[in-house]
């Protein structure tokens, strides 16, 4: 790292202790004292805070964001697992239907592995980690008001804090300003009141609502590692409904149901486990028939994918980077968020190894290294969404067209093939480009055709669904 240009350290501030915040940190402190601004009081453990409401939903972390968690955080997976996580088999330990309704044979011959747990206890771990880092401050309770410089550089953040009245705004100066501040960003708004143009977006909205209800395991499935069970939405039987129960630690499992326009999931309890029987496939009801509720159901409905393409300003500010959802937000109902936020701040890590932080043109460097990671998980996801009526202003091009066609054949092949499987596989966890999907490992099973037929229902075996039903 080229350090001579300066002898102090730079100072950066980053807007939000969201996962994406925390991750931007652990990436920076080796190379700048790094202050991170948050407007809630952050809880000691794994608890709830208002600041993430969607963390009471099912959350998940593709391989792609395991390797990236420890590159960035060594050891901070089997810190997770240490308090009740689990690294999850993909597929071996999934029963899982395709949007396609094609269910995957459980294949153990990939190295791919989801990490599963609470969302609360994973951003507990996350910032139990941060706090004993060097070089990082917290200021919790403090809400950022606006950018100070101009047009062509940010040079800080005016900050107040919730715990005074009146407009006693202070400015924190900064060499970078991060904003991860998440869906609800103000960059926009900002950089245009700098007078900057207007960056172009983009919002692809299936209308998908999220219902969650926390349930204890049943019967002797809370001391066993329970399989993931996915039913995936049918884009193209709308409206689409899936569901998924991701087996949690404390012998508890999280159920997230969604629907998209005219089969939305609602608060009603009576209504969740009919809701859950009704999707193409019953088996999430079945299993839910004996398991206990320990929660109320909880519903989302700000899951539109919605993407800013900083990258490609022609003018950006320097001293000024958006990570995370604060560029691109996406349906969670494909679990690449986590994933991406940590891929984003390796790339930030990345370039910081070759380029002064303070460098001229560091901070579109940094924009645009970040944008990557962002592209390749909003190509999956607006390759679905896209296709749900009313999703977007514009119908699928004739190319985004052949492209799902294409991937169906893929999970088609992958679904009776592991060799095809690794590949898909690559791709879904985030950790190859979608080139991947074009490699001899995936055309030449597809050109050959199966060798097994498709599974007719979910891939559940009898010791399982004994343990949770009978």
């Amino acid at each position: 790292m080229p350090r001579s240009a300066t002898t102090r350290r730079p100072n950066v501030v980053i807007i939000g202790a969201s996962a994406t915040g925390l991750f931007a940190a652990a990436a920076l402190t080796e190379f700048a004292d790094v202050t991170i601004v948050e407007r809630d009081h952050l809880p000691d453990g794994p608890t709830a805070r208002r600041g993430v409401p969607q963390a009471r939903h099912a959350h998940l972390v593709w391989s792609g964001g395991v390797h990236a968690f420890n590159e960035l955080l060594p050891g901070i997976v089997d810190d997770v697992i240490a308090r009740g996580g689990r690294l999850v088999h993909i597929m071996g330990d999934m029963v899982s239907r395709a949007p396609n309704e094609v269910w995957f044979r459980r294949f153990l011959s990939t190295h791919h592995r989801n990490l599963v747990c609470s969302r609360n206890l994973l951003d507990a771990v996350l910032r139990e980690r941060l706090r004993a880092v060097e070089h990082l401050a917290l200021r919790q309770g403090t809400t950022a008001q606006g950018l100070e410089g101009d047009a062509t550089r940010i040079t800080g953040v005016r900050v107040r804090s919730n715990d005074t009245s009146g407009s006693n705004d202070v400015v924190l100066k900064a060499d970078l300003v991060i904003d991860a501040s998440g869906r609800g960003s103000r960059t926009p708004q900002w950089l245009e009141g700098l007078g900057l143009p207007e960056v172009t977006e983009r919002q692809v909205d299936a209308g998908l609502v999220y219902a969650t209800r926390l349930f204890r395991a049943p019967h002797s499935s809370a001391g066993t590692d329970f399989p993931l069970i996915n039913v995936q939405a049918n884009p193209a039987k709308a409206p689409g409904q899936g569901g998924i129960i991701l087996p949690i630690e404390d012998g508890q499992w999280i159920v997230t149901l969604c629907g998209t326009r005219g089969g939305e999931p609602t608060k009603d309890a009576r209504a969740f486990i009919d809701f859950a029987l009704g999707l193409g496939d019953p088996i999430i009801g079945e299993l839910l028939k004996d398991a206990e509720p320990l929660s109320d159901v909880e519903t989302t409905r700000s899951t539109a994918n919605h993407r800013r393409y900083y990258e490609k300003a022609k003018r950006w500010p320097e001293g000024f980077v958006a990570l995370g959802d604060a560029v691109a937000s996406y349906n969670p109902v494909y679990g690449h968020g986590l994933t991406v936020a940590a891929q984003c701040a390796l790339a930030v890590r990345d370039v910081m190894h070759t380029t002064h932080l303070t460098a001229p043109g560091t901070a579109q460097r940094l924009q645009r290294a970040a944008a990557r990671p962002v592209s390749a998980a909003w190509d999956l996801a607006v390759g679905q969404d896209a296709f749900y009526p009313g999703a977007t202003d514009t119908p699928p091009t004739a190319m985004e067209r052949f492209l799902a066609r294409f991937v169906d054949r893929a999970v088609e092949t992958g679904a009776t093939n592991p060799r095809a499987l690794g590949a898909l596989l690559d791709v879904m966890s985030l950790e190859k480009p979608p080139t991947r999907l074009f490699s001899p490992d995936m055309l030449i099973p597809m050109l050959i055709g199966p060798r097994k037929p498709q599974l007719q229902g979910p891939p559940l075996n009898q010791s399982e669904r004994k343990t949770a039903i009978s």
